[in-house]
């Protein structure tokens, strides 16, 4: 970066300057008369690690990234165009300016040291409208941008909570909400149920029909959970070829009725129908329990476990319901 002229040698004109529209440039003309004009080759960085200064675009164009003090720093960059400022926070907060800035082309700067920024803003109203003016559309597009990186960030934790295969939850969210599903119904005296669900045979489905018809049989099976529950309950991939089923203020009648109608539809399932071989189905065995007082999740998860193994035990394709 090299020093080519000053700014009241240079034909540009103060009011051409976004910081400087409607001031008087005869105002301003004996403040800025000695600022330095600088040239920065393509690819330069501009910025002073030692300095805070304020740099306007006379011609070419600035990239500048985020700044470093944030934390936050994803390679987003904005440009600064001919008229454009750049370095107005660094002044004010009275640090060096830490936003990498780069020359994207052979540029021309008006370079603004610190203390003469402070004596235009002292000596004209017009400079403290614009710049405070210019500060807040910052301040809106950095909101916006929180925001955005926050839907984006919230996005992505959904999607880690899902489980790829049959789009149900998955072990993550369960431990993430079950616990606070469990305080709530404690809190509200209300009954939470709980339905553990295991494909039956499933070991022997994948030996005869192969895994990937196996994955189709596990989407199947986590359709007909989706399809058949309300909107307040939760369908879970708990591991393997077992499922589970949360049911928020449901008691243990009306959870081994729902246990009932998903083991039906489970028998009715279609895996594939394409196969010049017998249609395959599935069956599945159920486990329910209903969280009882004192009782956390991973006793409840317990209770519905060994409600499932007994309606394994006697037979499979059917639905046990926890001792109480």
């Amino acid at each position: 970066m090299k020093q080519i002229s000053t700014f009241g040698a240079s034909a540009w004109q103060i009011g051409e300057l976004h910081l400087f529209r409607d001031s008087d440039p005869k105002q301003l003309a004996p403040l800025l008369a000695a600022c330095p004009v600088v040239q920065v080759e393509q690819g330069e960085t501009v910025s002073d690690l030692h300095c805070a200064r304020l740099y306007i675009v006379l011609r070419g164009a600035l990239a500048v990234g985020a700044d470093t003090r944030t934390g936050m720093a994803d390679g987003t960059i904005s440009k600064v165009l001919p008229g454009e400022s750049v370095g107005e926070q660094s002044v004010l907060d009275e640090e060096a300016n830490l936003n990498p800035i780069v020359a994207m082309e052979q540029s021309e700067l008006l370079q603004i040291e610190a203390a003469t920024v402070w004596r235009l803003i002292d000596e004209s109203n017009g400079v403290a409208r614009n710049l405070l003016r210019l500060l807040s559309f910052r301040i809106r597009a950095a909101n916006a941008q929180l925001r955005r990186r926050q839907k984006l960030g919230e996005f992505y934790r959904q999607l880690s909570m899902v489980d790829g295969l049959t789009s149900l939850y998955n072990r993550a969210w369960l431990n993430d909400l079950l616990p606070t599903m469990v305080a709530s119904a404690h809190d509200t005296q209300a009954p939470l149920s709980l339905v553990m669900i295991d494909i039956d045979h499933f070991k022997k489905f994948n030996d005869s029909h192969g895994h990937l018809q196996g994955d189709q049989a596990l989407r199947t099976a986590a359709q007909v959970l989706s399809g058949a529950l309300r909107p307040s309950d939760c369908a879970v991939r708990y591991g393997g070829e077992e499922m589970m089923v949360i049911l928020p203020n449901t008691s243990i009648g009306l959870a081994q009725s729902v246990a009932e109608r998903l083991c039906e539809r489970m028998r009715q399932a279609v895996v594939f129908g394409d196969m010049r071989l017998p249609l395959p189905h599935i069956t599945a065995s159920f486990g329910v329990a209903a969280l009882q007082p004192g009782q956390d999740e991973q006793a409840l998860i317990a209770a519905a476990d060994a409600a499932l193994y007994r309606a394994k035990e006697t037979g499979r394709n059917r639905v046990a319901v926890a001792a109480v």
